[in-house]
């Protein structure tokens, strides 16, 4: 499936330490924006990773699902396209 995951995180080191977990499943597509290709096991994965190093209490992570037919509607302006789908994962 793909993702588009936000964050609001108040704490700089947080946010950097968010930020390296999200860069090593997707594509930052602006500064607290990621696009993301998962499956199950790899969202489950994700989740976990970041719930370790958010402070629950004052972080915010936010997961949207897209469907094909959502994702191929997605209107960019500027000079950066959608994430493309990966042809190959690597597990």
């Amino acid at each position: 499936m793909f993702y588009v995951i936000s964050y609001d995180v108040p704490d700089d080191r947080r946010r950097q330490k968010i930020a390296d977990v999200l860069e090593g499943y997707g594509t930052r597509v602006q500064k607290s924006v990621f696009e993301v290709h998962l499956d199950v096991r790899h969202y489950a994965d994700l989740r976990r990773r970041l719930e370790r190093v958010m402070n629950i209490e004052e972080d915010n992570v936010r997961f949207y699902r897209l469907c094909d037919d959502c994702r191929k509607s997605i209107e960019i302006i500027g000079k950066v396209g959608v994430t493309p789908e990966p042809s190959l994962m690597i597990v």
